[in-house]
């Protein structure tokens, strides 16, 4: 990167604080620009430095990390905002990333692997700790979609669906169905509006995707 990323660190702790500071000072293509020891007072002079990129701890006295995330996304929302917390727990983790923070990572990360970190994410990344992007995986493997109920699909669209998902065409489910070419596209059009989608493979996909039939 040829332009130096200006950076600013919200932490409470000062020899933590202070320890970033040094290595971003270190680190070609960054500097630390600002260190605050409270989100309110980063929030109140950050406007003024303009960062390019700010890292913030999440158990902050009085306005917590999670909070000022929130905030700062409002006024920033192309900025990537680290957090940088010793919590691996579910909750805060989905707390700080839906407030907004483009990263988490837990303060035992090594230097190196910061360093790649606050360039991931300025190129676009999401840089995770490994033991937080194994709780991301976890909840979206155990996640579960809409019921079927939730689309208010009739028992035909249903099975129509099933139908396509085994390579039926119009004619073809129309002849399993017991109904005509004209029904079979009646409902069709109804599956799309229902499920939003514009053809019968992005149907077929979804239907798949979400456990729908």
């Amino acid at each position: 990167m040829s332009e130096v990323i200006r950076v600013v660190i919200v932490e409470d702790q000062r020899e933590v604080r202070e320890g970033l500071a040094t290595l971003l000072d270190a680190t070609p293509g960054f500097v630390c620009s600002a260190s605050f020891g409270r989100m309110e007072d980063a929030l109140v002079a950050v406007t003024a430095i303009q960062p390019g990129l700010m890292l913030v701890d999440l158990g902050l006295p009085g306005m917590q990390g999670t909070e000022g995330i929130a905030v700062l996304r409002e006024d920033f929302p192309a900025m990537p905002i680290l957090a940088l917390t010793v919590y691996d727990d579910d909750e805060r983790v989905f707390a700080a990333l839906c407030a907004g923070a483009s990263g988490y990572l837990l303060k035992n990360t090594s230097s190196e692997r910061l360093v790649t970190a606050l360039n991931d994410a300025m190129m676009g990344g999401s840089p995770m700790s490994p033991e937080v992007a194994r709780h991301v995986v976890r909840v979206f493997r155990e996640f579960r979609p809409p019921a079927r109920s939730e689309y208010r699909l009739t028992p035909q669209e249903v099975e129509l669906l099933k139908l396509l998902i085994d390579g039926h065409h119009y004619k073809t489910a129309a002849e399993a169905l017991g109904v005509t070419t004209n029904t079979v596209s009646y409902h069709l059009k109804n599956i799309y509006t229902k499920l939003q989608v514009h053809s019968k493979s992005e149907a077929v996909a979804k239907a798949l995707r979400e456990r729908i039939v």
